[in-house]
């Protein structure tokens, strides 16, 4: 059983959706070899990165930048999952009011010194909330779920 750990800063309705979404998704009951772990960035520690084959980030566009919740997240995580995690498959969401182009380019380069590897480019719903980002978000982790427990990343 592989574990797909959801890291993801949900302050909103709007974000608790997405979250919950993605989770959904991830959870789909014909992807049976993949547990799935949702906790906010303030629950999730090294450990759980750590125990985990793939990680799906997620945030709200703050000031152009990633929540700080995630930045502490990483803060706390960095150098203890650094030398081990090498190599693990992320990718990552962001809820933007604005274009969400500051908070990409912030966890990618957070990314890039974990050494990390990105499955797909981030997905970044802007502007205006739609109802239609919900049943991306889910899509979004059934995609991933899927190709984790397909060995394809």
């Amino acid at each position: 059983m592989k574990t797909l750990l959801i890291v993801a800063h949900a302050p909103s309705p709007n974000t608790l959706a997405l979250r919950d979404a993605v989770a959904r998704g991830a959870g789909h009951p014909d992807i049976a070899g993949v547990s799935v772990r949702v906790l906010s960035p303030f629950e999730a520690g090294a450990q759980d990165v750590l125990a985990a084959d793939a990680i799906l980030l997620g945030t709200t566009e703050n000031l152009g930048y990633m929540s700080g919740a995630l930045k502490d997240f990483f803060d706390r995580i960095y150098y203890p999952v650094l030398e081990q995690k090498q190599g693990m498959p992320c990718a990552l969401w962001v809820r933007a009011g604005h274009d969400g182009t500051g908070t990409c380019r912030a966890v990618q380069t957070i990314v890039t010194g974990l050494r990390w590897s990105w499955v797909q480019p981030p997905v970044v719903w802007r502007g205006t909330w739609q109802d239609s980002f919900v049943a991306d978000a889910e899509t979004l982790g059934m995609t991933l779920a899927a190709g984790l427990e397909s060995g394809i990343f």
